[in-house]
Formats: C-alpha cells, structure tokens, sequence
C-alpha cells in the first residue's frame, strides 16, 4: 500500500456526522415526566381507596397503574438511548431503538386488550354481574380524567417530534380512557339496566383496542424493517427534485425507514457537458430542497447521471 493510501486510511470517516437535536431530547423528557407523574398519581389514588374499601378489583388497578409505571421507566431509557449521537458501533446513530419503543408500548396494548376480552367473556357466559356504584365507580372516574388528559399532552408532543414511541404512548393513554369509561357505563348499566351490558362494554372496548395494536404494530414495524415511504411522500420527493433547475429527470428513487425517519436514494439526468461546481450546486438544491420541503426525510444521497443515461 502507498504512503497516500495508508493517509487516506487514516483520515478516512466512518461515522456520520450528526447531532441530535437538542429539543427534542427535552420533549421526550417532558413526555417521561407527564407519564410518570400521572401514573404515579393514579398508583397513589387507587391503593388509597383499595385499602379503605378492600376492594380486590381495586387492587388489580392498582397493579396495573404500577405497571404502567415500570414502562414508562423503560419508554424514557428507550428514547434517550435513540437520541445518543452516532457512534462506532452504531455509525448512523442509534434512531432504530425509538420504534422498539413503540412496539414494546403496543405489546403491552395487547395484553390489556386480552385481559379485557377474556375477563368480559367470563362475565357473559355466567350471565353478567351486578356491580354496586360506588368508591370504585369514582376512581374509574378519575383514572379516565386523568388519562385523557395525559393523552393529549402526550400527543401533541408526539405531533412535535414526529416520535412513533410516543404515539403509541399517547394511544395506551386512549386505551385507559376508553377501558376506564367502558367500566364506568358497564357498571351503571349493570346496575340499573341488564347485568349484561358490563360485560358487553368491555368486549366492545377489547376490540377498538385490538384495532389499535394492529395499526401500531404495522407502522413500527414498518420503522424496525426498512420499510418505504407512502406513495404521497414518493410523489413530493418527486415534485420537489424536479422543481430544481437543472434536472431533466428522475430516474431511480428508493426510499427506506431507517427508524422514524426516510433515507432517499435517487438518480437524476442532468445535462451531460455540465461544469462541475454546477452539477454539485444541482446536487446541493435537490439535496436542500427535499430536506426542507419534506419533515419525514432525514437523509438524501443523489446520484447525477448524463441525460442519455438511464
């Protein structure tokens, strides 16, 4: 090997150059504290109550708040580590670990879902219970304020940083309101109407939930395996490289999911006999241009080509 060679070696970079963004490092930290407060709160309230009540129902819920807990612990841990910058071992950054976030959220969904679906099936088929309105009514009550509100706090964040993790979050929130006000309705309706309509509420809330862990699982696993852009943001990408002076055409256009956000790989006819620094300025606008018009889109490599090649 030549002295050059072995230089070139030595200055060669082999990690990328990036930084994550610094707000959205405290987004997510602001979205730990919403759910960990919450939770926290709803722990403290349920077993408050279970204890004065004896309520074995109420204990459950309490377990569950505390559960609820534990993952928020791991949500926050998964999330700072997807926003350390690149690194050797992981030269693009580690990005990828946010939608295993997500999935582990939209596991936990499931399970919620199946305890719901077989608690409420025991339910039916021995005729439905008759609850009694009471403390534990009350604290369905609070536990469906309180989750509705963590829902859209959490899910304006996750509008902010465009975070799959903490949508699902925001979504399990959704699961707890609408688990909280089946419960409520079905205990009242029980009560006052047909032991039945407990039972029923919760099959109902059990479905809408396994509606959401499917469309949660796809989008993040989407993010996990490489998967590609929708046709709308294909055509934008398109709409925007052509927009730029210069460009003849758009040849080949891959796009990829390397976690939440779009790598775009694409090759553009341009005249032939073009000077280089124009080529390059071509290059940088295509570059710009989809960066700026496009919030999915984190990288773009270009690729020109002479406009006889295809």
């Amino acid at each position: 090997m030549s002295d050059s060679a072995i230089t070139r070696s030595k200055n060669l970079k082999t990690i990328r150059d990036y930084q994550p963004e610094e707000q959205t490092r405290k987004w997510y930290v602001k979205a730990f504290e919403i759910t960990i407060i919450g939770n926290l709160l709803l722990v403290a309230i349920k077993a408050v109550v279970a204890s004065l009540t004896g309520s074995a129902a109420l204990y459950a819920e309490t377990a569950n708040s505390a559960s609820d807990v534990v993952y928020s612990l791991l949500m926050v841990f998964g999330l700072l580590i997807s926003q350390k910058p690149p690194d050797p071992s992981h030269p693009q950054g580690h990005s990828r670990f946010e939608p295993l976030v997500g999935l582990v959220v939209t596991f936990s969904m499931a399970f919620a879902g199946y305890q719901a679906a077989y608690t409420s099936i025991l339910k039916l088929l021995a005729g439905g219970v008759v609850v009694q309105p009471g403390w534990p009514t009350l604290v369905l009550v609070v536990t469906a304020v309180t989750k509705g509100l963590m829902y859209y706090a959490i899910l304006q964040l996750a509008n902010k940083t465009q975070s799959p993790a903490l949508h699902a979050t925001a979504q399990d929130n959704l699961t707890d309101v609408m688990t909280s006000s089946a419960a409520f309705i079905g205990i009242l309706g029980s009560y006052y109407v047909s032991p039945l309509l407990d039972p029923v509420a919760g099959l109902l809330v059990s479905a809408w939930i396994f509606k959401a862990v499917i469309g949660l699982a796809a989008e993040n696993l989407k993010y996990v395996t490489g998967g590609s852009a929708d046709a709308e943001i294909v055509e934008q990408i398109l709409q925007s490289t052509t927009a730029v002076p210069g460009v003849l055409k758009v040849h080949e256009l891959v796009t990829e999911y390397v976690g939440p956000r779009l790598v775009v790989e694409m090759h553009v006819n341009v005249k032939g006999d073009l000077p280089l620094t124009e080529a390059h300025r071509i290059n940088d606008e295509i570059v710009n241009k989809i960066l700026s018009n496009i919030k999915d889109v984190d990288r773009v490599y270009v690729h020109l080509e002479p406009e006889n090649e295809n």
